[in-house]
């Protein structure tokens, strides 16, 4: 079983990024989630595409769940035993921790592929100033790199952000979709090119193991209208139930299913197929919890 590890921080597109790889490499392969927080969401997307996929929700891989996390992926190795296995670790946990783990349980029959991080054009500089080491933990220790939303960015916007990254590490190969091709998405999944043994993770000393964040999941959240919800959305990224980094979710709309999402300060609404439930996350700092409850779900 080879493992691929697809790492990015909040919102980078890491489930988008797993989609494409699917779709370009014509390969089968499972999935291993860790979302962070209680309800699972981009699990259900993946599934769409016909993934097989694990999902686990209860706390980071790359902290508490280490022993769960290794046993887990020994079980599906021993048990499904997949040709690949992709490795997608909450938006906010450390790369290098992932690495490691994975390291100490590799052998003839699992196999650890050289690691992508997914980064999102729009928030290199703004999450580097937040977050600091723990988002340049993920760049660190990527052998690729993919820039991803840059469809509305400029050319010296792209170059600028390339130049940055390649700053932190000089060592990965940066590319965006435009410039991904055939052959880079096959090389991705290819044992023989991009074995990632006998290498070690950087890590960082004196470095907890995730950010001072909070996490909220809503189930059973209803919309009378896409105005609604775009106000609603507004409403999050002001700051007023607290500082808001990351929300993703689904609702019906009048018949229609919608998904939802924030990233910092921008927000996203697209409609996709039907959900088995309406359900969302909200990632960020000082959550007024009840607030947000009656704004997705007890509203009237």
């Amino acid at each position: 079983m080879n493992i691929l590890i697809v790492s990015g921080f909040l919102g980078a597109g890491k489930t988008t990024f797993i989609q494409k790889l699917a779709e370009k490499s014509g390969r089968e392969f499972a999935v291993m989630e860790n979302e962070y927080g209680e309800q699972g969401i981009d699990g259900n997307l993946l599934e769409q595409n016909r993934l097989k996929v694990w999902e686990l929700t209860e706390g980071c891989i790359c902290c508490s769940l280490k022993s769960d996390f290794a046993m887990s992926v020994l079980t599906i190795a021993n048990s499904a035993d997949p040709d690949y296995l992709i490795v997608e670790p909450t938006g906010v946990g450390l790369l290098s921790s992932v690495i490691t783990n994975l390291l100490k349980i590799e052998y003839e029959r699992i196999r650890l592929l050289k690691p992508v991080t997914v980064v999102d054009i729009n928030c290199v500089d703004s999450y580097l100033k937040t977050f600091g080491e723990f988002y340049a933990d993920q760049i660190k220790n990527a052998s690729y790199i993919l820039l991803s939303k840059t469809e509305n960015s400029s050319a010296a916007d792209t170059e600028k952000a390339v130049k940055t990254l390649s700053g932190i590490n000089p060592d990965a190969r940066i590319v965006t979709y435009d410039t991904a091709d055939a052959q880079w998405w096959n090389d991705l999944l290819d044992i023989d090119k991009n074995a990632f043994a006998g290498k070690n993770a950087r890590t960082q000393a004196n470095l907890s193991d995730t950010p001072d964040l909070e996490t909220i999941g809503l189930t059973g959240i209803n919309m009378d209208s896409i105005d609604e919800l775009i106000g609603d959305l507004s409403v999050l990224i002001s700051d007023r139930f607290g500082r808001i980094y990351r929300v993703k979710g689904f609702v019906p709309i009048n018949g229609q299913w919608a998904k939802f999402d924030i990233v910092d300060k921008r927000y996203n609404i697209e409609t996709c197929n039907p959900m088995t439930e309406a359900k969302m996350t909200v990632i960020g700092k000082d959550l007024d919890k009840n607030a947000l409850h009656t704004l997705f779900v007890a509203h009237t």
